[in-house]
């Protein structure tokens, strides 16, 4: 196999370098990762709201938080072949254009029926999750890209939480300037939407699908680039590795463990621990907050366990730090003092995004000719899992929550919420015990990922290719 070298990849993760291809794409494609996250799960420091406007019923409500990762199944396993064959720059732009579209009808709802729709189509801006990381993985050398997707990647997450300060905020903002605090949620969802539009634009003018040029202009210029028939074979080697679905299982337990998180944790906390809706809220930031280093730690202990010990060394990290992430959900899932519970919280947000990181630090070596199709067929997983885990928790929630209402017929409102919010906690405090069992099997299984002395041989050929470059300021 004949590889090719690029020195204008980076060597190195230069935070304060905002001019260099390579970072200037970085910083980019982490903030629209950020902006999608923020409207993807915009709607839930809402759903309060929602419910009493629309009149949603235990059912709906979990039917949205199940629709919404639904749609990113399958756009994220197309999005990683569009990505290889028209390059991450024009899928990006699309892909913000056309995702704000939902995110802004979201905002103009008036049954039950159009918000469970809107929800669906919101769901498919999670693909950018794929873009962000084939774009990283084009622009950084392998003794840095653990690290770069890592934190490209956790920045971006990291919007899924911040939503509950930021989306609160713009509705204070527009009650502000008149708008009824009925209608808050609507305008905050319609200035979300423009905003990802926005930044569709930006993202068109400011960045290039690699630190040589665009696909389209090296193509012209007679260079290689991935498509064609060559990619179409390289990712029906992606589907036949049985590594990469190691890999969906993997990410589907981390990642996909972190949406459902997203989705159901702030109900959890205020029906478990009888916390008001922006106390809950704060908690739910605080375990996004960890994103900012988290994710990038996981990345950079994959980068250092593959200095040290080789391909296998990154494995073997990602399946230590999956399984700790397995013991702290089963463990978070019995704790009825709040202190106690926000502890193992942060230890759980701490694991579970190091091991989004870990997971990444391992998928550019599975098959270098098909990064784009891997990624997005990992990447799926994660839905895939966040699918699963919401069917699971809607299965015990909402059947609990609709028996305690009709056990409480007649009674008064009070009464009647105080039994639905009892019933569900211990619903999905069932659920997440059930979940974390499942996680630590996963890591168990990627105990499997096997690399052979070829792959070995010529990662470690990569490495000390790049190492004597990382003391070389990334300015290509």
């Amino acid at each position: 196999m004949t590889r090719t070298f690029t020195s204008a990849k980076a060597t190195r993760l230069n935070l304060k370098d905002f001019t260099s291809v390579p970072m200037r794409t970085f910083w980019i494609t982490s903030v629209a990762f950020f902006l999608c996250f923020f409207a993807w799960f915009g709607i839930v420091p809402f759903m309060p709201d929602v419910v009493r406007d629309l009149g949603l019923s235990p059912n709906q409500k979990w039917n949205s938080v199940i629709l919404a990762v639904a749609g990113t199944v399958f756009a994220r396993l197309l999005i990683g072949k569009l990505c290889d064959k028209y390059g991450p720059r024009l899928c990006y732009t699309w892909l913000l254009l056309l995702g704000a579209i939902p995110v802004i009808l979201c905002g103009l709802v008036q049954t039950p029926l159009q918000f469970l729709i809107c929800r669906l189509f919101i769901g498919f801006i999670g693909a950018s999750f794929v873009i962000t990381q084939v774009h990283t993985s084009l622009m950084f050398a392998s003794n840095i890209v653990g690290t770069a997707n890592a934190t490209s990647a956790g920045w971006g997450n990291l919007g899924g939480g911040a939503n509950r300060l930021g989306m609160p905020l713009i509705a204070a903002a527009v009650i502000g300037m008149g708008v009824a605090e009925a209608d808050a949620w609507r305008y905050s969802l319609i200035i979300a939407g423009i905003i990802c539009f926005l930044m569709g634009i930006v993202y068109y003018f400011f960045t290039q699908d690699t630190p040589e040029g665009n696909f389209s202009e090296l193509r012209a210029a007679g260079k290689k680039v991935k498509a064609g028939k060559k990619d179409e074979v390289g990712f029906m080697e992606a589907l036949k590795d049985y590594r990469v679905w190691i890999l969906f299982v993997v990410y589907a337990a981390c990642f996909g463990i972190e949406l459902t998180v997203y989705g159901t944790m702030d109900d959890y906390l205020q029906n478990t621990f009888s916390l008001d809706r922006i106390t809950a809220g704060n908690i739910v930031l605080s375990f996004a907050l960890m994103n900012i280093f988290a994710r990038t730690l996981g990345g950079y202990f994959g980068d250092k366990f593959g200095k040290l010990k080789g391909l296998r060394g990154r494995v073997l990290f990602l399946v230590a730090i999956l399984a700790l992430e397995g013991v702290m959900l089963v463990t978070f899932s019995a704790i009825t003092s709040l202190i106690v519970g926000i502890v193992f919280l942060v230890a759980f947000s701490l694991s579970v995004q190091m091991a989004e990181g870990a997971t990444f630090s391992v998928v550019p070596f599975i098959n270098k000719k098909a990064i784009g199709s891997i990624s997005g067929i990992v990447g799926a997983g994660g839905n895939v899992g966040a699918f699963l885990a919401a069917l699971l928790l809607k299965s015990k929630a909402a059947v609990a929550e609709q028996a305690a209402i009709n056990a409480n017929a007649g009674a008064a409102e009070e009464v009647v919420k105080l039994a639905q919010a009892e019933a569900a906690a211990t619903a999905v405090s069932s659920g997440y015990f059930l979940i974390g069992v499942l996680v630590f099997l996963a890591g168990v299984l990627a105990l499997a990922i096997r690399f052979s002395t070829a792959d070995e041989k010529s990662a470690a050929e990569e490495l000390s290719y790049d190492l004597p470059e990382q003391l070389v300021p990334s300015n290509a």
